[in-house]
């Protein structure tokens, strides 16, 4: 080793001392070099297969390399200016078969998996050469991603993983590793911190597509992150105590589209004392068998009595819901009822600002609330499994009358008092609407909409005309209305007793009871949330009027366009830096150049450019989620105009549903939806049904309408007859 400031006579004298018929690697070793800002990578010189007489020269050259003007420009590029000491390490040079690289994260996402990359010979040619290495990619257990042909055997491809990961571990960060591979021996000649981890931003619409599907327009967007994410919040505070989480870091908008910050939701795991990387699971990244678990720590340990407590709490929750939901509701009818013209300009901002605490509130019990129905629903099935019975078909019951919250059943009744009237009549309501239609008809149409008037084609997004709004388009679909159809056989639930131990039956009548309950007070909740949250557009609307009538927006609906913070500013006419109506303009062109967009699960970075991916033909592959084989037309439905042309049958292409959208299931013979997971509403709705569903098909609403597919709601591919994918 050549240590900083060694003089030129002692330097001839250390090198005296090496062998006459030996190579060697002539390195630099800087006081700089592989620390976690700067790693100074490749700056530095470095020689290989060094003969003897050239030692000498090859260490003076690479001591000067410290002053080169790569490394001066390197150093202003990162703003450091701490000096540099340069050692040159001297080392026998091991004859490679194979060298490469090994990294104990993926350095491009931070992921938790081992990257390794090989070629023939000195591993100098994967930097200067453009030579091409071979890749694996090793998570979990699994590879990942492997070449065709193998530089190495799989023995020492596992002794690379194995190594690498012990290595990162000693090290206690993750590192970026040289190796050589002589034939025999697995030889590790440098280490070096990975750099740069910490400033990965990893986004996912995995869980997000659920609760704010499709494009957001700028004001929803402003309302719903702050009050949905400030209810998580609020339930992860209640199981961690006081933290420093904000709610506007949950969540990052990309097109348009809603993604959360899984950096963020690391924290929390951590503070829940979880392995951060469990994570990846919920990106939906590939597992293996060496995956993640769950091992409780100290800080795990300190929690659990308040944890407990909170579960212990939620034991009880469902004695809470009725009367919460029951206060809700009178709370918002205050606001439904306000004479918003007659309010202040100031007034209606604070109404609003009052919504949004009352709106956190409800939020609140709509997530806690089918948290706990999936809970129950899930225990229950897992035992009915035990006892050899499929979940699939045990009919368990409906604990309550639905019919307040459930439009289905009045549309249905609507349908058939339509059924009764005359084509005289029927051409009347064709030509005329809702007016035309007789009574007691007109007065039951005119009940559906007092109740169900709220509900839109998506219940969280206000930017979106409500059913009271769009009369026509309700009639036409009241009038259109099918009953429920499909293999609805159940087992009835006496039966599947029968066939539980008797000691068990204790424990799985109780999950079904709470089974039965919790999905009723999911529907209660989330009808109560959607009427609390519609009232939004009737305030943003006027706020909207106002603005049109004072020239400072051309329509109403152009409110939608301007976050929260310039609607407050446009209606207390405080200047800006642009007009409102100039924003509205450019947003609209923002929203309609990404509006066709196949957007990606998973962003990593906060620079994502959204781009136009060239669409594939042939098989689409999705999310599985509710079973069965379906071959039919394709209906494109982007929302409630579009549910008239869907006729019995037909497979139907969505971009994601909500309960207003439930009444077209029961026509539908297979769903196709370009979000959701296992417990959307599409899918929870097709399993009902008995119908196949695919969700998460990134093309879905670019399948040409009219074409036929086959759906295979077990593989979860969707298969189009020509014509292909539009374009």
């Amino acid at each position: 080793m050549v240590r900083p400031g060694i003089g030129t006579t002692e330097l001839r004298k250390a090198v005296g001392h090496l062998a006459g018929d030996e190579v060697y690697a002539v390195r630099s070793s800087a006081n700089v070099e592989d620390g976690r800002i700067a790693s100074y990578a490749g700056q530095f010189g470095s020689e290989l297969d060094v003969p003897t007489a050239d030692v000498f020269a090859a260490v003076q050259r690479v001591r000067q390399s410290a002053g080169s003007d790569r490394v001066a420009a390197y150093r202003k590029r990162l703003d450091v200016a701490n000096s540099i000491a340069i050692t040159v390490i001297v080392q026998p040079m091991v004859k490679p078969v194979v060298s490469g690289v090994a990294f104990s994260r993926n350095p491009m996402t931070g992921l938790n998996e081992v990257v390794v990359e090989a070629v023939a010979g000195r591993g100098d040619r994967l930097v200067g050469e453009g030579v091409t290495p071979d890749r694996w990619i090793h998570r979990w257990g699994s590879w990942l991603e492997r070449p065709e042909t193998e530089l190495l055997s799989q023995e020492v491809l596992d002794r690379l993983v194995a190594d690498t990961r012990r290595i990162a571990a000693d090290y206690g960060a993750p590192v970026d590793l040289e190796w050589v591979w002589d034939g025999e021996t697995l030889w590790w000649v440098q280490l070096r911190p990975i750099t740069g981890l910490d400033e990965i931003a990893i986004y996912s619409n995995r869980i997000s597509r659920e609760v704010m599907p499709g494009i957001i327009k700028p004001l929803v967007w402003s309302v719903n992150v702050p009050m949905v994410n400030r209810a998580w919040v609020d339930l992860f505070t209640e199981g961690i105590g006081p933290n420093d989480i904000r709610p506007e870091d949950l969540a990052k908008a990309f097109a348009y589209r809603s993604y959360f910050n899984m950096g963020a939701i690391g924290d929390i795991f951590e503070l829940l004392g979880m392995p951060r990387d469990s994570l990846e699971l919920l990106l939906g990244l590939p597992a293996g068998s060496e995956q993640p678990s769950f091992n409780p720590t100290a800080k795990t340990m300190r929690l659990l009595p308040r944890m407990l407590r909170v579960a212990a709490e939620k034991a009880s929750y469902g004695k809470k819901l009725p009367g919460e939901v029951a206060s809700l509701r009178l709370a918002y009818g205050k606001f439904e009822s306000a004479d918003l013209g007659a309010r202040s300009d100031s007034a209606l901002l604070s109404d609003i600002g009052a919504l949004s605490h009352l709106g956190v509130r409800s939020a609140y019990a709509n997530i806690v609330t089918p948290l706990l129905a999936n809970l129950y629903n899930t225990l229950l099935r897992k035992r009915l499994l035990k006892a050899g019975l499929d979940p699939e078909i045990v009919d368990i019951g409906d604990a309550v009358d639905l019919a307040d919250v459930n439009p289905n059943v009045h549309l249905e009744e609507l349908r058939n008092a339509a059924a009764q009237l005359d084509e005289a009549a029927l051409a009347a309501v064709s030509r005329n609407g809702p007016a035309a239609l007789p009574e007691p008809v007109r007065t039951h149409f005119e009940e559906f909409i007092e109740r169900f008037g709220h509900l839109s084609a998506s219940g969280n997004d206000f930017s979106v005309a409500t059913w009271r709004e769009t009369p026509e388009a309700v009639l036409a679909m009241a009038l259109d209305h099918s009953a429920l159809h499909g293999d609805t056989a159940r087992l009835d639930w006496r039966q599947a007793e029968e066939r539980i131990g008797v000691l068990a039956r204790p424990l799985v009548r109780t999950l079904r009871k709470r089974t039965q309950q919790f999905m009723a007070h999911r529907e209660n909740v989330s009808f109560t949330y959607t009427y609390g949250y519609g009232l939004f557009r009737r305030y943003f609307l006027e706020i909207g009027r106002r603005l049109v009538d004072r020239g400072v927006l051309d329509q109403a609906e152009d409110v939608m366009f301007l976050y929260l913070n310039e609607v407050r500013a446009a209606l207390l006419g405080q200047t800006a830096e642009a007009l409102p109506g100039e924003l509205v303009d450019v947003r609209k062109a923002e929203i309609e150049a990404v509006h066709d967009l196949v957007m990606p699960e998973v962003i990593y970075g906060d620079d994502f450019v959204p781009t136009s991916v060239e669409l594939v033909s042939g098989a689409l592959v999705g999310i599985p989620t509710s079973r069965g084989h379906h071959r039919g037309m394709v209906r494109v439905v982007a929302g409630s105009d579009d549910f008239s042309k869907v006729e019995a049958g037909d497979v139907i292409a969505i971009p994601y549903s909500d309960v207003a959208w439930t009444p077209l299931f029961a026509k539908a013979g297979a769903v196709v939806a370009a979000a959701g997971g296992m417990l959307s509403h599409s899918s929870i709705v097709a399993r009902e049904y008995r119908i196949p569903c695919v969700v998460s098909v990134a093309a879905a609403m670019q399948i040409p309408d009219g074409a036929t597919a086959t759906v295979d709601g077990y593989a979860g591919t969707v298969v189009i007859d020509e014509p292909r994918l539009a374009d």
